[in-house]
């Protein structure tokens, strides 16, 4: 039943493609409005030391306007009945424009809406870790952190304050690769934003029949 309903997604697909072949994708270069009051700049040098982003040596020189990058990220805790998995699911905007969203099963099984909201960051913070570094060898200017906006306001005190401590061992990986990119500054910071504009939501509550 999944591969028939994949070729029916397919056809869906050539479907629109047939109905708008003269269409084309627009990049909206205008700046996004952040509210940088929201997120949280602390001091982590008590925890982390002095961490920065590693940006390479042989980068060319950034020429051009700078981009500035921000997501919205969201889980579906245990939404799949069958194997009772969470999904995740996330957006990427380059200023104002969406360039990237993907919506898929966690690989393990969390016991909480915490967890499966951890591992969902981590996704992110990987996709942002590996744009930033393609944009940059490009020559792309991306001085402006990432901005990560997200609906668990448990997670994100977990993340951006530095005295917070994690009681379960099991999201660990997650908590230390989402705070000390944090602690970077440059890589990604975090604000909560309400679930009903939270775009995210969507991508972490398709259906389950894939």
């Amino acid at each position: 039943m999944q591969r028939e309903g994949h070729l029916t997604e397919v056809f869906h697909i050539f479907a629109y493609l047939k109905l708008h072949h003269n269409s084309r994708l627009v990049f909206d270069p205008s700046y996004p409005d952040i509210d940088y009051k929201s997120f949280g700049f602390n001091d982590w040098n008590k925890f982390y030391g002095e961490v920065s982003e590693e940006i390479p040596e042989n980068i060319p020189e950034p020429l051009g306007k700078e981009l500035i990058i921000s997501c919205y990220v969201d889980a579906d805790h245990a939404g799949d009945r069958l194997t009772r998995r969470s999904r995740t699911g996330f957006v990427v905007k380059l200023n104002s424009s969406p360039i990237y969203w993907m919506s898929k099963k966690q690989t393990s099984i969390e016991t909480s809406s915490f967890g499966s909201e951890f591992i969902a960051l981590k996704s992110t913070c990987e996709y942002f870790r590996g744009l930033r570094f393609k944009l940059l060898m490009m020559g792309i200017p991306v001085e402006e952190t990432c901005f990560v906006m997200g609906d668990n306001q448990s997670v994100l005190v977990n993340i951006t304050v530095p005295e917070s401590n994690l009681k379960k061992k099991s999201n660990s990986l997650a908590y230390h690769f989402t705070r000390e990119g944090n602690a970077r500054l440059l890589e990604w910071v975090f604000a909560y934003v309400k679930s009903k504009d939270n775009p995210a939501d969507i991508l972490a509550f398709l259906s389950w029949w894939r």
